[in-house]
Order: C-alpha cells, then sequence, then structure tokens
C-alpha cells in the first residue's frame, strides 16, 4: 500500500521551470510512486484535488509556499525519499552570497546590481508575470517570459510598454529564444550564421533552427514572440519590431518568419513589414496563401525543411546534401504488413507546430483529422478524450500541462498514451517526436523505449504490424545528440524520418495506402 507525504514549506519560492525539472526528476527516484513539487497557489491545489492529494495542510498553503507531495511505493523508506527531494530542491537554490554570489530578490535590485544585464527572464506563476514583467520593462530590460496563462489584457499593454521604450517583450508562453547565441528556455545548439528567426511558435522555431544547421546555415538571432502575437487583438506587435529589429541588424542576411496562420488582419500589416523589410524574407505560415506572400515581395514556404533550404540558399550558401526519403515507398512496405482493419494514424506529439506539420499534412490527403488543437470545432477533441480516425494530439498544449510540466521535460502523460493507442485493433501507425536542446529532458528517447517496447509488443501478440515512426530534432551539437537518440531508436524498431516535413509526408502516405 502507498504512503502520501505532505510538507509545506513556508515563504519559499522556486520558479516554475525549476519544480517542473525537479518534480520530473524526483518521480524518477526508485521507490516513488508520484511526486508533486509546485507553489501553493490555487490552481496548483485544484491539481492536487483532482488527484485526491489535497491535505488541509496543503489547502491550507499560500502562493508564496512551497507544495511538496510525495506519494511512496509500499515498503520504500519515504524519509529517505523526501530528503532526496529536498535534496533536488537544493540543487536548484541560488548561490548564497557565502559563496561568493550575490543573490537577488527582486528584478530591479538585480539591473541595478548586474553590470551590462539588458534582458529579464520570466517564469513565474501566471498570476504574478505580468507584474514581475512590468518591473522588467520599467528598468530597461527586454523581457523573455515564459510564464502563461497570463491575460491577453496584459499582453497588449506590456507589449505596447515595451515597445515604446524600444524593448522586446517576448511572450508570455515564449518557449523558444537564442540571442547572441545563448539559448534561453528550449533551444538547441546550433552554429552562429547570417539567418534570423522571428516566430510565434516555439517548436517551429527550432525545427527552422536545426534544419538550417544541418543544411549548413547558421542562427543571427532567434526571436520568439508567444503563439498569441498574431491574433487580431495584440495585432502582431512582437513580430513587427522582431522584423525591424532583423532588417536593421548587420549581421543578419537573411530573416525566416514563423506562425500558425494570422489573423487576416495581422498578415497584412506583418506582409507590409516584409515588403519594407529591404532584406529577402522567408514566410513559413502553417497552412498559409502563397499568393499574398508572394505579392509583398516575400519567399512562401510550406514546410519547415522549405523554409530552411530556401534561407539557407538567399543567404549565398549551398545547403549540404540529405538523402531522399520515399514516403510513397516506405509507405507502400508499411501497408503491405498491415492486418484488416489497420486504417488510422495517431500522432502523439510535445511540439505543438511539429503536431500541426504533421496534422495538415495528412488533412491536405483529403482525411478527416481530430486533434485537441484542430481549428475547426467539429474535429476537435478535448484533452484527455479517446482519440478517433487519424488523431493528432499536442501534449505541450495548455490543456493538457494546466499544472504539470511541459512534456518536453517530462513526457509521462504521452508514455502512458502510447500504450493505451497501441491497444486499439484499427492503429496502423503512431508518430511520436522527441525534442532535444537545452531545457527538455536529458534523454527523452531513453525514457519513453520501454513503452515503445510494450506498445510493439501487443500489437505484435495480437497478430497485427504497428508501425512506430519518430523524429527527433535536434543537432550533432546538442547533448544527447541527434544521432545517438535516433540510433536507440532503430535499434527498438522504429523507423526514424531525419524533419518534421518528411515525418508529415510518411504520415500522410500511411494514411491513404491504410485506407485504400
Amino acid at each position: 500500500m502507498s504512503t502520501t507525504t505532505a510538507v509545506v514549506r513556508k515563504n519559499t519560492y522556486y520558479d516554475s521551470v525549476s519544480l517542473m525539472s525537479v518534480s520530473t526528476k524526483a518521480n524518477a527516484l526508485d521507490g516513488v510512486e508520484q511526486a508533486f513539487t509546485a507553489m501553493g497557489t490555487e490552481m496548483n491545489k485544484g491539481v492536487l484535488e483532482n488527484l485526491g492529494l489535497l491535505t488541509e495542510e496543503l489547502r491550507a498553503a499560500e502562493s508564496g509556499d512551497l507544495m511538496i507531495v510525495l506519494v511512496a511505493e509500499d515498503g520504500a523508506d519515504t524519509g529517505a525519499l523526501l530528503a532526496g527531494v529536498e535534496d533536488l530542491l537544493t540543487r536548484k537554490a541560488p548561490a548564497s552570497a557565502a559563496g561568493g554570489e550575490v543573490t537577488y530578490r527582486t528584478i530591479a535590485s538585480a539591473a541595478a546590481g548586474i553590470e551590462g544585464a539588458n534582458l529579464a527572464v520570466i517564469a513565474v506563476n501566471g498570476a504574478y508575470a505580468a507584474r514581475e514583467a512590468r518591473k522588467a520593462l520599467e528598468s530597461g530590460l527586454h523581457v523573455m517570459m515564459f510564464s502563461d496563462n497570463v491575460t491577453v489584457e496584459d499582453e497588449i499593454a506590456l507589449k505596447n510598454l515595451a515597445h515604446s521604450k524600444g524593448l522586446f517583450m517576448m511572450g508570455p508562453d515564449c518557449g523558444t529564444a537564442i540571442v547572441n547565441n545563448v539559448a534561453l528556455c528550449f533551444g538547441n545548439k546550433v552554429r552562429p550564421g547570417s539567418i534570423g528567426i522571428v516566430a510565434a511558435s516555439g517548436t517551429g522555431s527550432q525545427e527552422v533552427s536545426v534544419r538550417v544547421h544541418a543544411l549548413g546555415g547558421g542562427i543571427s538571432q532567434l526571436i520568439g514572440t508567444g503563439g498569441r502575437d498574431l491574433s487580431e487583438r495584440v495585432g502582431g506587435i512582437m513580430m513587427v519590431d522582431g522584423i525591424r529589429a532583423l532588417a536593421a541588424d548587420p549581421a543578419t542576411d537573411v530573416i525566416v518568419l514563423v506562425s500558425k496562420p494570422p489573423a487576416p488582419s495581422v498578415e497584412k500589416k506583418v506582409l507590409a513589414e516584409v515588403a519594407a523589410a529591404g532584406k529577402p524574407v522567408v514566410v513559413w505560415f502553417i497552412d498559409g496563401s502563397e499568393e499574398a506572400v508572394t505579392a509583398a515581395g516575400g519567399h512562401f514556404a510550406s514546410g519547415s525543411l522549405q523554409a530552411a533550404r530556401t534561407a539557407v540558399g538567399l543567404a549565398g550558401l549551398a545547403p549540404a546534401a540529405a538523402g531522399e526519403f520515399d514516403a510513397e515507398a516506405a509507405a507502400a512496405q508499411v501497408a503491405a504488413r498491415l492486418a484488416d482493419g489497420q486504417r488510422y494514424v495517431r500522432g502523439l506529439f510535445c511540439g505543438g507546430t511539429l503536431c500541426d506539420e504533421t496534422m495538415y499534412a495528412v488533412r491536405d490527403a483529403g482525411l478527416d483529422v481530430w486533434s485537441n488543437i484542430q481549428k475547426d470545432p467539429a474535429f476537435r477533441l478535448p484533452a484527455g478524450s479517446a482519440s478517433r480516425g487519424h488523431t493528432f494530439l499536442d501534449f505541450g498544449d495548455d490543456d493538457f500541462t494546466n499544472g504539470r510540466p511541459h512534456p518536453m521535460i517530462d513526457p509521462a502523460l504521452r508514455i502512458e498514451r502510447i500504450v493505451e493507442e497501441a491497444k486499439d485493433p484499427e492503429v496502423a501507425a503512431l508518430v511520436l517526436d522527441f525534442v532535444l536542446g537545452f531545457g527538455s529532458h536529458e534523454d527523452p528517447v531513453g525514457t519513453t523505449l520501454p513503452a515503445i517496447e510494450e506498445a510493439l509488443r501487443l500489437a505484435r501478440d495480437a497478430g497485427r504490424h504497428l508501425e512506430i515512426v519518430a523524429y527527433v530534432l535536434g543537432t550533432d551539437l546538442d547533448t544527447p545528440s541527434v544521432a545517438a537518440q535516433s540510433d536507440a531508436l532503430r535499434a527498438a524498431g522504429v523507423t526514424v524520418t531525419l524533419s518534421s516535413t518528411e515525418t508529415g509526408q510518411f504520415a500522410r502516405a500511411i494514411a491513404k495506402k491504410a485506407q485504400a
């Protein structure tokens, strides 16, 4: 029988990124059935209540208190496990003055005390993020806001304030940036170069940056905007400022824009900036209009790989040779191994744009697709719903991450779903992504392989072939490297694709042939 222990540490603050990382590592400790470290906000207490773990002591915790909840397996040493969790937290604690470094308690004091500081990363609970971002902007700092659950009204006000001060306001919900060759939050190690990116998509911008790297190019700057920036209400404030900044940057020769489809009025505003940039601009707006981009003088890209190839070519580089993948021939081999009734492709993704690119590739074949991020309400699945037909789930969407770590940090929810989908006799293929780099799980493939092996066993025991397709987003400079993670997948019998675009093409070909 498991044992639950709850501890509240009064007036002890940790940022959300650190606590997500600690929770992931704590859940991996031998003897731990479930571990949860979070600040005592109402949202986090609501998550604990839904899990049946909210005690009266936890209910009384305040937003500035740290909550530690540990469910230990039967017979495990609860005291030792709790000490292990405390040790993980201690490693995350900021250096003290006694260690020769100064700990700053406020953004204003840090800005005043650190010579040359000009950027703040905000990763606190969304209820407090806008307040802290305003302090940073008023202190003359650019802001990257990792926090989500910030109101649109606050976003607009903060971006207008930043614009008036000539500062960047990246976010909210901005997960990726590369500034002066330094990756912030989620990002990959890529070579420096002359291609700049402005993106309203975290994994979309990561994908373009690693594809540019693989093709022999490099990145000057990668500016994130947050996913709502190109909405009608926000109006593209950060993307416009980002385009202008890269247009004025002597180290940037080519600009790449990445986003889901903007609101029509915002698209016009952004494309006007493309026309005025004075530099070649590649535009990858997923499911976007080639005619509108071309009319503005931009270079249209229908996918991430085309965006990277076009940018590298415009930068005056000869793209590195890459092997061509025959998706149709490979899908024909898969179809020949399927049993009667295996018809559907199920995509389980950590990256929203990676999910989008594959989902739209299948949809464009004239097939119905369901997803928690579908624009068409008729085909939208709430998080946690059973799959229908061709289903593509973004486990990084807010509905899945509310009160939980992002799946790029802790893929536990997706791991459970892999095995669940494998039990469905109508499933022909599972499509997975693995995102490497700074901020991500240190071994995303290794922690998922047991579920993949179990999925393949379930299908084999039922007399079915289950095709598992995986794409590893990363570079040879990342730790672990993309080659090492890909080799581990291949050794387990997984088909590894070499780009997000290729993943979509293969998934579409399998879906078409499985239903033929």
